[in-house]
């Protein structure tokens, strides 16, 4: 086992001994004071000061020093965050998923060799057949202070090869937390002689509730239900809560110890607070006869809401941070890329005020960029979202000191500062649904709706009328619905992976792991790659209302429609008017109004249309149940289709119905035949005045029809040429199968003709016509050409 034993000082003069380990977790490279977090300096000031009051004192942590850092630690490798850990007299910490980010190779060879603490992890071992080309890393690690003896045994969470890129680990196993650490408490008590054993691991509880530190059925509840009695405490990390707990150890209660509860403590994050835990030990009876704990603020919440630090900057920390800045400035002005025009967040009507409510060309930026980042180490990924509060300023294409378009590592780090890591997991269409749905925040929040930005593919329609719960109308990624039961990729920041803004279905994504990748970065390569970068005007999302009959429109009735969303809020261009077709005809153009009031303020409805129209004749001809409403906008791209429901087609009033078989051929002289289900052997033909209206049916022969009023040929078979020529009611040939060529000539019908997803073996021909077929969006299968009118069917 690998340990290593340090000097303490001299003994006091009884055999009681005062000693106090302080814990951390979680610094994620903050080492500039900023509102809660106390910065570095502080930290050791802090650390020191407790430290002179009991020489005693051990100065460990948990894991995550390092990595998903701020841009002042981050531009520098988290190399200033490790220094200044050093000046703060950091001794020992467990290792955490993000020590791992860069991978194996640097932990071992860049970052520990820099750290003067010791960093160690039981239960992380090299492959069997790698370990002459891989070093181990440390298991534990011994102090003595007073003649005692205090071990520490490291451990990371289990899932460390869903939270980092997995080739930057291969070379390791990653053991249960219980068996490796026990194994390794068990030889520091017997083989090193230490008397007091403290667990760093980095895996924490889901909340602050003892219940949740405790349940045997969580990852961590695993562990501190599974360590054994020579674990005198217990500090965790890795879910950034603040805890204090002290559980009961039924073994020291047998034994009747003078101490029965072990503290597991966590400090939170980001150097808000310390743990303190102090034990009394008693060197003549060898055991703890007393332990407390204690969580320690680092910074004071004033009045005004503002943060007090608690403790002056030291020093030497204050020196390396100072230089960290300095660095910082000098590669913040360095170049990144180029925009076109300004990436904005959303505006209020007061035209400077932000709107987190409503759909940004800077919030879609940053969920492409997240998107192409995350497929670098998870290719899978289709959708990413980015929420409004993680962008803190706009991306403007001119700005004081840079040449017109020119983005800067500073510009992009001061949109996104908060340094969070890219988080990918497995949503179901249902669930990506309900993310949607819950932009519309739970009553009493402080903003009743925010506005996710969602990547380039994905978009959806919504009813900003609808109760709570019913708002989504319809999604589409890549054009296609989603598939409710189906699953789908998706990355978002690790804010928002953990449930932030009430977005909680993210917090039940399946199979999530942590790219390792901080979303600065993501904005960086996105940039470097695609430099420059224009804005998409398109909306990703827009607002549609409209009240529908119960059974669907018919032919005749107007159809309203009304849109919002239309417009972004800032000083990107608009449409003016909006162009529609419905059922693959133009039904005319429709204003926008873009003007802005407090009506739209705090929502995404700035940009309104009406759009009217009276249903064609027989909209439901070929039995659809719908047809498509499309609206678009030349200016900025912007395109919604819009499925509005139809009534039934009731279809014509037979004067001759016929089913089953008929031998011979068959002549329509008058009225209205129907072919339901029929099977005719021989030719058909409709003279003038007549219609013929086959479902389903299956002709062994020619059909022609000249003068006709109607002819409909719905999912039929036809063995030979079809000839249509001067009909005057109705002209439908859909979903059937020809064998021979097709002809339609100079029929004048009250609505246009539809020839619609037929395989036809031959030529199909049509001239003449008015209106001109169409195809309603189904194209046919022809073997010979298409000419004349329906060459585009």
């Amino acid at each position: 086992m690998a340990g290593g034993l340090v000097g303490a000082p001299a003994a006091l003069a009884d055999d009681s001994v005062k000693i106090d380990i302080l814990g951390i977790n979680d610094f994620h490279g903050r080492l500039e004071a900023n509102g809660q977090e106390a910065g570095a300096a502080a930290l050791a000031t802090a650390v020191k000061g407790m430290r002179a009051e009991n020489p005693n004192t051990i100065f460990g942590a948990a894991g995550d020093l390092i990595g998903a850092s701020t841009f002042t630690s981050f531009i520098q490798q988290d190399n200033p965050t490790i220094d200044a850990l050093n000046a703060a007299g950091l001794e020992v910490s467990a290792v955490g998923n993000h020590e791992f980010d860069r991978g194996y190779d640097d932990l071992m060879n860049r970052v520990i060799p820099r750290a003067t603490w010791e960093y160690i992890g039981a239960n992380v071992k090299v492959k069997k057949e790698l370990q002459d080309r891989y070093k181990e890393l440390t298991e534990s690690w011994v102090k003595e202070v007073d003649g005692v003896k205090v071990g520490f045994v490291g451990a990371v969470t289990e899932h460390l090869d869903e939270l980092v890129t997995p080739a930057g680990i291969s070379m390791l196993d990653i053991l249960d937390i219980p068996s490796a650490v026990n194994q390794v408490a068990d030889e520091l008590k017997a083989k090193e002689g230490a008397d007091i054993v403290v667990l760093l691991v980095h895996e924490g509880a889901a909340t602050t509730q003892y219940e949740s530190a405790t349940n045997p059925t969580s990852d961590f509840g695993k562990i501190v239900n599974g360590v054994d009695k020579n674990f005198d405490a217990i500090i965790s990390g890795h879910t950034h809560l603040a805890y204090d707990h002290k559980v009961p150890v039924k073994e020291w209660q047998d034994e009747k110890r003078p101490v029965t509860v072990r503290p597991v403590v966590s400090a939170g994050q980001y150097g808000y607070n310390l743990n303190k835990i102090t034990f009394t030990y008693d060197k003549t009876k060898k055991q703890a006869v007393n332990v407390d704990s204690k969580i320690v603020p680092l910074t004071e919440k004033q009045a005004d809401g503002s943060w007090k630090p608690l403790y002056g900057p030291d020093p030497t920390a204050k020196g390396i941070v100072d230089d960290a800045v300095e660095v910082a400035k000098r590669e913040g002005a360095r170049k990144l890329g180029e925009i076109t025009a300004d990436f904005n967040r959303a505006r209020q009507s007061n035209g400077t005020t932000e709107n987190r409510g409503g759909e940004s060309t800077l919030g879609n930026l940053v969920a492409d960029a997240q998107l192409a980042g995350a497929r670098t180490t998870d290719p899978s990924t289709e959708i990413a979202f980015m929420n409004p509060g993680g962008l803190r300023t706009d991306m403007k294409y001119r700005a004081a000191g840079k040449e017109d378009g020119t983005v800067t590592y500073k510009e992009a780090a001061e949109v996104q500062p908060f340094a969070n890591t890219l988080v990918t997991m497995t949503l179901t269409g249902g669930q990506i649904a309900q993310v949607l749905e819950e932009q519309w925040q739970p009553e009493g929040a402080s903003r009743p709706f925010l506005k996710l930005g969602v990547s380039k593919g994905l978009f959806y329609t919504y009813d900003p009328t609808a109760p709570k719960g019913r708002h989504i109308t319809s999604a589409t990624l890549a054009g296609k619905p989603l598939d409710p039961a189906k699953s789908y990729r998706v990355v978002v920041n690790s804010f928002l992976a953990s449930g932030g803004d009430n977005f909680s279905t993210l917090n039940e994504g399946a199979d999530k792991r942590d790219t390792g990748q901080v979303d600065l970065q993501s904005m960086v390569a996105h940039l470097g790659e695609n430099s420059p970068v224009a804005p998409d005007y398109a909306q990703r999302a827009v607002g549609v209302r409209f009240d529908a009959p119960q059974d669907g429109f018919k032919a005749g009735d107007t159809v309203t429609v009304g849109l919002s969303s239309l417009a972004f809020t800032s000083n990107e261009p608009k449409d003016e008017k909006v162009t529609a077709t419905f059922a693959g005809q133009g039904v005319g153009t429709f204003a926008v109004d873009a003007t802005a009031g407090a009506n739209t303020d705090n929502t995404d409805e700035a940009g309104r249309a009406t759009v009217g129209f009276a249903v064609p004749a027989d909209p439901a001809h070929g039995g659809a149940t719908s047809a498509d409403l499309v609206i678009t906008g030349e200016t900025t791209g912007t395109a919604v289709t819009v499925a509005i429901p139809l009534a039934a087609d009731t279809g014509p009033a037979c004067t001759v119905t016929i089913t089953g078989r008929r031998a011979g051929p068959l002549k329509v002289s008058s009225g209205v035949t129907c072919l339901d289900g029929a099977v005719v052997s021989g030719p058909v033909t409709v003279q003038k005045g007549a219609s013929l209206y086959a479902t389903g049916a299956n002709v062994s022969g020619p059909i022609s029809a000249s003068k006709a009023a109607g002819v409909s040929l719905s999912q039929t078979t036809v063995s030979g040429p079809v000839t249509v020529n001067d009909a005057t009611d109705k002209l439908t040939i859909v979903d059937s199968t020809v064998i021979g060529p097709v002809s339609l000539t100079d029929n004048r019908v009250t609505d246009a003709p539809v020839v619609s997803g037929n395989r036809i073996s031959g030529q199909l021909s049509c001239s003449g016509n008015s209106p001109a077929p169409t195809n309603n969006g189904k194209v046919n299968t022809v073997s010979g050409p298409k000419t004349g009118q329906c060459k585009g069917l």
